[in-house]
C-alpha cells in the first residue's frame, strides 16, 4: 500500500506512522465485529420489529404513554440541553482551540474539497426533513400559531406577524440548533478519532472519563449501545417521513392507490438501494449521490424563487432572520410551563429529540468527511452553512406557500390531510407541476438513500470496534435493519408513531451528550497546540533556562567558603561531584 509522507508536527506532538491515502477505501483494515455491541443491539432491535408486526396496536398505545412520559417529565432537559450545545460550539469556535486541526499532523490537507464536503454534510443531516417540512411547517404555524408568539387577533397586523412568526419558528427548528448539536457530536468523534488516533466509537471520545477506571469498559458498551439504538430509530424516523412523501407523491401525480401497501413498496425498493449504495463506500456512492442532490435542490428552489413571489421572498428572508436572532434566547427558552406543553412536544421537543437521535450518526459521519479541517473551519461549517441554506429554503419554498395562502390559495385541506401532502399542494399551483413533482420524487429517494447508507456505515462502524471501512454484510444488516424498523412505526402509528420512538429513545441519549461535552473539554484544555507559547516554554526554553541558572549559581558559589572553612562542592546539572574540597 502506498503511503504519503509524514507531515511536520505541531508543536510537543509525537511524530506518528505514515498516514495510508484515506480514498484508498476498500483497502483500509477492518475491524473485528464487536459481539457484545452487536449481539445485544441487534436482538433487541430485532424484537422491537417483532412486536411491531405482530401488535402494532399495542406497540402504538406503549409508544404513545411513553411518549406522554418523557414530555411532561424532562421536556426542560431537551431545551436546556439544546441550548448548552449551540453556547459550547460558538465559545469552541471563537476560542484558542479553533485553531487545533482534526489530525495527527499539521501539514495533513482536508481530505474533502469544501462542496463535496459541505454536500455530504448537508444531506446526511436533515435532507429528508427539508423536503417533508419545508412548506408543511411554515403553513402549520400559519393555521395553529406557536403559543409563544402571543400574538393579538385585533391587530391590523397580525396576519404579518403571523407570516414572520411562522417562518421564525421554522428558522429557530432547523436552524442554529440542530446543526450545534451536530457540530459538538462530530467534533468530538472527530478529535478523538484523527487528533487523537483512537478508534471511531462514540465510546472512544469518552477516554478523558473513562478510561483506567474499573468500570470504564462497561461503560464504552453502554455508550456504542445507546448510540446504536439512536441512530437505528432516528434514521427509521427520517426513511419513514421520506417513505410517506415518496407514496404520496406517486398517488398524486401518478393515481397509485392503496398507499400503506406502496409505503412498505416504496421502503424495500429505497433499502435495496441504499444498501447497493454503501457497498461502493464514502468516496463513490455516498459523495457523488449527494453532489447530485445539492444541484437538484438548487434547480429546484432557484425554479420555485422565480416562478413564485420573488420580491417578497427577498424582503422576507434577512426580516424573518432578523426576528429569529433577536428572539433566539426568549424563544429557545420557552418549556411549555406556562401554556403550550402540547404544541411544544409536537415540535420543538420532538425536533430536538429528533436531532439527538441523530447525532451519533451525523457526528459520526461528518468527522469522518472532516479529517485534517481546523477545528475552527469544522465548526463554521457545520453550524453556519447549512443553518443558512436551511433559512433559505424555507423561505422561498414556506414562504412561496405563505405567500399566496394570503393572496387566494387555500392550503389548510392539503394540512389538514397531513405533512406530507403540503409540498405537492403547492408545487400544484405553480408552472411544471409534473416535472416538479417527479424532481421532487427523485430528491426525497435520493435522500432516502444517502442518509440511510450513511446511517448503515456509521452503524457498521458503531459495532465493530470503530473501524471505518466495516464489513459488507455488516452494512448490509443494519441497512436492511432499518428500512424493517421504517416499516413497523409506519405501520403502528404512521407520522406519529415515527415522533413517538424518537423523542423516547433520544432520552437517554441527552445524558450521554451533555458528558460528551465534558470529555471534549477535558480534552481540549489539555492539547498543547491550544497553548503553543507555553508548550514551548515548557518543554524547551523554560528548560534551558532553569540549566542556566542553576549552573550560573552554582559555579558563582564555588570560590565562597562556608563557615567551617571549605569551599563549597560543585554539582554540574546531571547532580556529578565536580567540586574538590580544600
Amino acid at each position: 500500500m502506498a503511503t504519503t509522507a509524514t507531515p511536520p508536527t505541531e508543536p510537543g506532538e509525537v511524530p506518528t506512522a505514515p498516514v495510508p491515502p484515506v480514498e484508498a477505501e476498500e483497502r483500509q483494515a477492518t475491524h473485528p465485529v464487536d459481539r457484545p455491541v452487536f449481539w445485544i443491539s441487534a436482538v433487541v432491535i430485532l424484537a422491537v420489529i417483532g412486536f411491531g408486526a405482530v401488535f402494532p396496536e399495542r406497540f402504538e398505545t406503549g409508544s404513545t404513554a411513553a411518549l406522554n412520559w418523557v414530555i411532561v417529565n424532562f421536556a426542560w432537559l431537551f431545551i436546556i440541553a439544546g441550548n448548552i450545545f449551540v453556547v459550547l460550539a460558538v465559545y469552541i469556535a471563537v476560542s484558542r482551540y479553533g485553531n487545533i486541526k482534526l489530525a495527527a499532523n499539521a501539514g495533513e490537507e482536508p481530505e474533502f474539497g469544501t462542496l463535496p464536503w459541505i454536500s455530504m454534510m448537508f444531506a446526511a443531516g436533515m435532507g429528508i426533513g427539508l423536503m417533508f417540512y419545508g412548506v408543511a411547517e411554515p403553513l402549520a404555524h400559519y393555521f395553529d400559531a406557536p403559543p409563544p408568539l402571543e400574538l393579538d387577533p385585533a391587530s391590523p397586523f397580525f396576519g404579518d406577524e403571523l407570516t414572520e412568526g411562522a417562518l421564525v419558528y421554522s428558522f429557530f427548528h432547523w436552524g442554529l440548533h440542530p446543526w450545534a448539536i451536530y457540530a459538538v457530536a462530530g467534533l468530538a468523534l472527530g478529535y478523538s478519532t484523527f487528533r487523537k488516533q483512537r478508534g471511531n466509537n462514540l465510546s472512544d471520545a469518552f477516554a478523558p472519563l473513562t478510561a483506567g477506571r474499573r468500570w470504564g469498559p462497561l461503560t464504552g458498551k453502554a455508550i456504542d449501545l445507546l448510540a446504536v439504538f439512536a441512530t437505528v430509530f432516528g434514521t427509521a424516523a427520517s426513511l419513514g417521513l421520506g417513505a410517506l412523501q415518496v407514496a404520496v407523491g406517486l398517488d398524486i401525480v401518478v393515481g397509485v392507490p392503496e398507499p400503506t401497501r406502496l409505503e412498505l413498496i416504496v421502503i424495500v425498493a429505497l433499502t435495496a438501494a441504499f444498501v447497493a449504495s454503501a457497498f461502493s463506500g464514502v468516496h463513490r456512492g455516498v459523495k457523488w449521490l449527494s453532489t447530485t442532490n445539492v444541484v437538484l435542490a438548487l434547480l429546484l428552489i432557484v425554479f420555485v424563487f422565480f416562478a413564485g413571489p420573488t420580491l417578497f421572498i427577498l424582503d422576507a428572508w434577512p426580516s424573518a432572520i432578523g426576528g429569529y436572532l433577536t428572539d433566539l434566547v426568549g424563544i429557545s427558552s420557552a418549556t411549555g410551563a406556562f401554556g403550550g406543553a402540547d404544541w411544544m412536544g409536537t415540535w420543538t421537543i420532538f425536533y430536538w429529540a429528533w436531532w439527538l437521535s441523530w447525532a451519533p450518526f451525523v457526528g459520526t459521519f461528518i468527522a469522518r468527511i472532516s479529517r485534517g479541517r481546523t477545528i475552527r473551519q469544522f465548526i463554521v461549517g457545520v453550524l453556519l452553512i447549512p443553518s443558512a441554506a436551511s433559512t433559505l429554503w424555507f423561505a422561498i419554498l414556506g414562504g412561496t406557500a405563505l405567500w399566496q395562502q394570503n393572496h387566494g390559495e387555500d392550503f389548510s385541506g392539503a394540512v389538514a390531510m397531513g405533512e406530507e401532502y403540503s409540498l405537492f399542494a403547492l408545487l400544484e399551483s405553480l408552472p411544471l407541476y409534473s416535472l416538479l413533482s417527479g424532481l421532487s420524487m427523485v430528491l426525497v429517494a435520493i435522500y432516502f438513500v444517502t442518509g440511510a447508507d450513511s446511517a448503515s456505515l456509521v452503524l457498521g462502524s458503531l459495532s465493530s470496534h470503530g473501524s471505518l471501512a466495516p464489513k459488507k454484510p455488516l452494512v448490509v444488516f443494519w441497512g436492511a435493519t432499518i428500512g424493517a424498523v421504517a416499516a413497523v412505526l409506519l405501520l403502528s402509528g404512521g407520522l406519529q408513531g415515527l415522533k413517538n420512538a424518537t423523542i423516547v429513545v433520544a432520552l437517554p441519549f441527552v445524558i450521554v451528550m451533555l458528558l460528551l461535552c465534558v470529555s471534549l473539554m477535558k480534552e481540549l484544555t489539555r492539547d498543547p497546540a491550544a497553548h503553543p507559547l507555553r508548550h514551548q516554554l515548557r518543554h524547551k526554553g523554560f528548560r534551558d533556562a532553569i540549566r542556566k541558572l542553576v549552573g550560573e549559581e552554582v559555579e558563582s558559589r564555588t570560590a565562597a567558603p562556608n563557615r567551617w572553612g571549605r569551599s563549597r562542592l560543585r554539582f554540574g546539572v546531571g547532580g556529578k561531584r565536580s567540586g574538590t574540597e580544600e
